[in-house]
């Protein structure tokens, strides 16, 4: 029996969860259509994954080697693996998205240890790494030997160059290398207004997880690898961690896309002006606090929970923590103005009920 094929969502529907809620963009599509057609070599030994390599060149310098992956969870794993012994442990925020958000699947199937530290707003410091950064010689504790940083954290806010390089220098000095989650990388390049090489490898970042799903492509994410000379194997790993795509050609094309010419900074800059609207317009209602710098695309913010409760109703979005009433507001890039004004007026309906 033939079944075609049909739409079973309203396109015209935003709202403020995620942005992995949002589509692809159609430039992304329009790459996937171009890579089709004809065989390719599988396994990443095809020409849209070797030409990744330069493209990644250009943003990340000469040395450094991407290898797609299917998703943000498993380019975490492999990196975190890759950078780790088998008794080794990694030093996040507590807030981390490793920690808070991957099913434990860094402990469970990286098989190391998170030693995580309270933040005040995602961003790890030299000093609070040091609440985490001892007992190197204690076989009764897993061996401190990775500090990962997320950018932007999982609450909006960004990292400057220096700070890294701070948390850079002081984990290489103690023996200990540097993985930075960036799932939301081009968001902090474009608010940072700088290459993403200035707060990545030029400060001292060893691996990195570079996000793509978030910024508008369909699936797809890497690690890349910054310092050749702090991983070891990754090839392998990549495999028995079930991210080695067959079809590598449909996620290195997608990368490709965003990032061989502008689209990944267009994307980011987008929800990130989206984000500065909506925050700006929460500000002039009584009643609602915005909880921490927008620095990014999100906007965490406290109200009473009766009035998230109707909201949700109109529009999707996330409480952040239920008991305090706090939620996260998230613009993709495809966020219109029109999704921002229209929430703002929700959001001023219910909180005058």
């Amino acid at each position: 029996m033939r079944t075609d094929a049909r739409r079973h969502h309203d396109p015209q529907v935003r709202g403020f969860a995620s942005d992995n809620y949002a589509g692809a963009h159609p430039e992304v599509l329009a790459a996937i259509a171009l890579a089709n057609g004809g065989h390719q070599v599988a396994y990443g030994e095809d020409d849209y994954t070797g030409h990744l390599q330069r493209v990644m060149h250009s943003h990340f310098g000469p040395t450094a080697e991407a290898f797609p992956v299917f998703n943000g969870t498993g380019a975490n794993v492999v990196a975190l693996q890759a950078l780790t012994d088998r008794w080794g442990a990694v030093i996040c925020a507590e807030s981390a998205h490793i920690n808070v958000d991957e099913g434990g699947a860094p402990e469970r199937m990286g098989g190391l240890k998170l030693l995580t530290v309270p933040t005040p707003d995602g961003k790890l410091t030299p000093e609070l790494i040091d609440r985490q950064a001892y007992g190197w010689d204690d076989e009764h504790r897993a061996m401190p030997q990775v500090v990962s940083i997320t950018q932007n954290t999982e609450l909006g806010t960004v990292y400057t160059p220096d700070e890294i390089r701070a948390i850079c220098d002081h984990a290489h000095e103690r023996g200990m290398k540097v993985h930075l989650d960036g799932a939301r990388i081009a968001n902090a390049a474009a608010s940072l207004d700088v290459p993403m090489r200035t707060f990545t490898n030029t400060v001292g970042v060893d691996v990195l997880s570079f996000g793509g799903t978030k910024n508008g492509a369909v699936f797809g994410e890497a690690v890349v690898v910054l310092n050749p000379d702090a991983v070891r194997a990754m090839k392998h790993l990549r495999k028995l961690s079930m991210q080695l795509a067959s079809k590598m050609r449909f996620v290195s094309v997608q990368l490709e896309a965003l990032l061989a010419k502008d689209l990944w900074l267009r994307n980011a800059r987008h929800a990130n002006a989206m984000a500065q609207r909506l925050a700006e317009g929460v500000r002039a209602i009584d009643g609602v606090e915005i909880l921490y710098p927008v620095q990014a695309n999100a906007v965490f913010a406290r109200l009473p929970h009766a009035v998230s409760e109707r909201l949700q109703k109109r529009f999707r979005f996330y409480f952040w923590d239920e008991t305090a009433g706090d939620v996260r507001w998230m613009c993709a890039f495809d966020t219109r103005e029109d999704d921002v004004d229209a929430f703002l007026q929700a959001l001023k309906e219910e909180m005058a009920r």
